[in-house]
C-alpha cells in the first residue's frame, strides 16, 4: 500500500527535548559535496531575481515572518523523530521554523540554501516561464531549506515554504499565506497516514501582523478564476523529506550539457556541465537510494539501477494517488519528487463525484486530470531517463538498457494499477477476464452514475448483501424529478444490482477456492486499502477561515481525525466527515477547483 523509503537504525538519543540537541545532529551534506553558486553571497543576503548560471544551490538567509504565532505541529511526526512536542513552542526551534536563523547555534549553519531546476510539462521542455527567457533563473522561489540532521539513523531536510525572496523568485514576495499553508500542512499528515509516499509535515506557524494581497475566489463564486484581491495573513510552513531532489533538477543540468551552444561556449564549460550532472546525480543516489545501490558500482551501473528504481518508487506513487482519490493538479517535472514520493501541495484535490477528468486545478488541463496521472507520470519519467543519457554517452550497453526501461514503463504502471484495482475490489488479482471485465462495467457505470468515490469503496468493502448501502455514495441531489428521469433512475439501479451480483459471485469463488481467504478477511483487508475519511476540500475551507480569526480548533480536529483514515471513529466523526458534498459546494470556486494555492 505504500513505497515509503525505510528508516534505518536508530543512532540517536530515544527524546529530543531541547533545541541544542537538535543542533547537534545537523548535517549539511549537500552544501558539502555539490557545487555552490560561484556568483552568490556568502552572507545569504540574495533575494533579488537574478539569473544562476552554475552550481548546484545558492546560498540564501530566510526572511523571517514577523511576530510568528505557534498553530500547529505533527505530533506524529514528532514522535517518529524522538522530538518532544513542548520542542515546537520552544524558543529556538519556533525562531528557525519562522524563518529567523540569525541565532542557531553551530553546527548548525546560519545560512539556508535555494535550488533552481528545469521545468517540463507533459514531456515538453519550457523556459518561457523564467523571466529572462533561458531557464537560468527558474527554482525555489520561496522554498528554502535551512537544516539537514541525521536523526534516528535518517537522514532529513528540512525546508521552509514561504520562507521569502530567493534568486528564483520572478518579481514574487517570496511568501506563502495561512490559506495553502493548513492545506499543505494538513494533506501531508494526511497522506502519510493513507499510507502514500509524501514529504512530511513537522510545523506551522502565522505572523500575527504580517499581510499579502493575493487573488481568491469571492464567497460562493462559480468563477473559474479568482475574482477579488484579499488580503491574507503570511504563514510558514515547514517540509521535511530525505531530500528535496526534484526530476527538473537532474533535467536542468542535463540541458546544459547540450552541444547547441545555449549553455556554454567552450569545451571546458561543456566538461564542467558533465561534471555537475553527474554529481548531483550520484547525490541523488546517496540521498534517495543508498539502501538499494552498492556504492562500489561504477557511474553507469549506478544510472541502471536508478532508473529502475525510480521507476517503481514512481509507478507505485502513481497506483496508490489512483486507489485513494487523489489528484496532484500540477504535475510537471518540476513537481515531481526523484525520490518517488509526493511534493508539492499547491492545487490538489482529492475527488468527491467520481470522474476520471477530475481536475482541481482550472490551469491543469486533462494531461494532469485524475485518470490521466500514470501517463503524466510517464512523460516525467521520460524526462529523467533522458537527463541520465548525457552521463552513458559512451557506454553503449547500459544507454540501450536504459532505453529498455523506459520503454517498460507504461507495462509497469499497468501491473500496478491492476494490482490497486484489483485489491480495492477485493480480488487477489485480475488475471482472468471475468475479473477484468467487472472492473470495466464498474468504472462505466461509475461514469454514468454521479457516486462518491470514497464513501462507495469504503460501502462496498463491508461486502453487503445487497446494494443498498452502496446508496450512501449516490448523489440524491441528481435524483429524478419526472416519469421518464424515474425510469432511466431504475434503469440504473438495475445495472448496479446486476453489477454487484457478478462482484460478489466472483468474490465468494475466490475464497472458495483459497485456504487463507475468508469473506470476513477480504472486507477487512479491502477497509486496509478503501480510506473511510478523506481530507475534502470543503472541509479544509473552514479550518483555513476560522485560522483567520485565531482558531485553530478545527485543524487540530482534522488532524486527528485524518490522521486515522481507515479506522471505524465516533458516530459524531461519522456524521460530520463521512458525508456526501453538500450541493451548494458544487462548481464553487476555492471548492470545487482553483486556480493557485499561494
Amino acid at each position: 500500500m505504500t513505497n515509503q523509503q525505510p528508516q534505518k537504525k536508530s543512532s540517536t538519543p530515544s527524546t529530543i527535548s531541547s533545541f541544542s540537541e537538535l543542533a547537534n545532529l545537523a548535517n549539511y551534506s549537500l552544501m558539502a559535496s555539490l557545487n555552490c553558486d560561484p556568483d552568490a553571497t556568502e552572507d545569504g543576503v540574495d533575494h533579488d531575481e537574478r539569473q544562476v548560471f552554475s552550481g548546484h544551490y545558492v546560498p540564501v538567509k530566510p526572511t523571517p515572518i514577523k511576530d510568528p504565532e505557534y498553530i500547529a505541529h505533527s505530533k506524529r511526526f514528532f514522535a517518529e523523530l524522538g522530538f518532544a512536542d513542548s520542542l515546537a513552542k520552544s524558543d529556538g526551534f519556533m525562531r528557525l521554523f519562522s524563518g529567523d536563523i540569525s541565532q542557531v547555534p553551530e553546527p548548525m549553519r546560519q545560512v539556508g540554501w535555494a535550488t533552481g531546476y528545469a521545468l517540463s510539462i507533459y514531456g515538453v521542455e519550457f523556459i518561457h516561464q523564467c523571466p529572462f527567457q533561458t531557464g537560468n533563473g527558474y527554482g525555489d522561489g520561496r522554498a528554502i531549506s535551512v537544516l539537514e540532521a541525521v536523526i534516528n539513523g535518517q537522514r532529513w531536510e528540512m525546508q521552509l515554504k514561504g520562507g521569502g525572496r530567493t534568486p528564483y523568485c520572478r518579481g514574487a514576495d517570496g511568501r506563502a499565506v495561512l490559506r495553502s499553508s493548513v492545506r499543505e500542512f494538513l494533506a501531508q499528515d494526511h497522506m502519510h497516514a493513507l499510507g502514500v509516499a509524501t514529504s512530511r509535515s513537522l510545523s506551522l506557524y502565522v505572523s500575527k501582523t504580517e499581510t499579502v494581497q493575493r487573488g481568491w475566489y469571492a464567497e460562493g463564486s462559480r468563477s473559474e478564476n479568482p475574482d477579488m484581491m484579499v488580503t491574507e495573513p503570511v504563514a510558514i510552513s515547514t517540509r521535511v523529506a530525505p531530500s528535496f531532489l526534484r526530476v527538473g533538477q537532474i533535467e536542468l543540468f542535463a540541458r546544459r550539457t547540450r552541444e547547441d551552444g545555449q549553455y556554454y561556449e567552450q569545451p571546458d564549460e561543456l566538461l564542467h556541465a558533465l561534471d555537475e550532472l553527474e554529481k548531483i546525480v550520484l547525490h541523488l543516489i546517496d540521498r534517495e537510494y543508498a539502501e538499494v545501490i552498492d556504492k562500489t558500482l561504477s557511474t553507469p551501473e549506478k544510472i541502471i539501477l536508478l532508473a529502475r528504481a525510480f521507476r517503481d518508487r514512481l509507478t507505485s506513487l502513481i497506483a496508490d494517488w489512483i486507489r485513494v482519490g487523489f489528484c496532484q493538479g500540477n504535475f510537471n517535472s518540476d513537481n515531481c519528487a526523484a525520490g518517488g514520493f509526493t511534493l508539492d501541495y499547491g492545487p490538489f484535490g482529492f475527488s468527491d463525484l467520481f470522474n476520471p477528468h477530475y481536475q482541481p486545478w482550472t490551469g491543469g488541463g486533462n494531461h494532469f486530470s485524475f485518470m490521466n496521472q500514470p501517463k503524466a507520470a510517464q512523460s516525467n519519467f521520460e524526462m529523467f531517463c533522458s537527463a541520465l543519457k548525457p552521463l552513458l554517452a559512451t557506454e553503449q550497453d547500459a544507454s540501450t538498457e536504459l532505453d529498455n526501461i523506459q520503454n517498460e514503463f507504461s507495462a509497469v504502471m499497468e501491473s500496478k494499477m491492476q494490482a490497486m484495482w484489483a485489491a480495492k475490489l477485493g480480488f487477489s488479482s485480475l488475471d482472468k477476464p471475468e475479473h477484468m471485465a467487472v472492473l470495466r462495467e464498474l468504472q462505466m457505470i461509475m461514469m454514468q452514475t454521479p457516486i462518491d468515490y470514497t464513501i462507495f469503496f469504503r460501502e462496498l468493502s463491508s461486502i453487503p448483501d445487497d446494494i443498498q448501502p452502496l446508496k450512501k455514495s449516490f448523489y440524491t441531489n441528481l435524483m429524478p424529478k419526472n416519469a421518464q428521469q424515474k425510469a432511466e433512475s431504475q434503469q440504473v439501479e438495475t445495472r448496479w444490482g446486476e453489477w454487484f451480483d457478478k462482484w460478489k459471485a466472483l468474490l465468494i469463488s475466490d475464497c472458495d477456492v483459497s485456504t487463507d481467504r475468508s469473506i470476513e478477511q477480504v472486507s477487512k483487508q479491502m477497509k486496509q486499502v478503501n480510506p473511510k475519511y478523506i481530507l475534502r476540500e470543503w472541509l479544509l475551507k473552514p479550518a483555513y477561515q476560522q485560522a483567520r480569526l485565531g482558531d485553530y480548533s478545527l485543524i487540530e480536529e482534522l488532524q486527528e481525525v485524518m490522521a486515522n483514515p481507515y479506522e471505524e471513529q465516533s458516530q459524531a466523526v461519522e456524521d460530520k466527515f463521512y458525508q456526501l458534498k453538500p450541493l451548494e459546494f458544487f462548481n464553487v470556486g476555492g471548492i470545487s477547483h482553483l486556480s493557485c494555492s499561494s
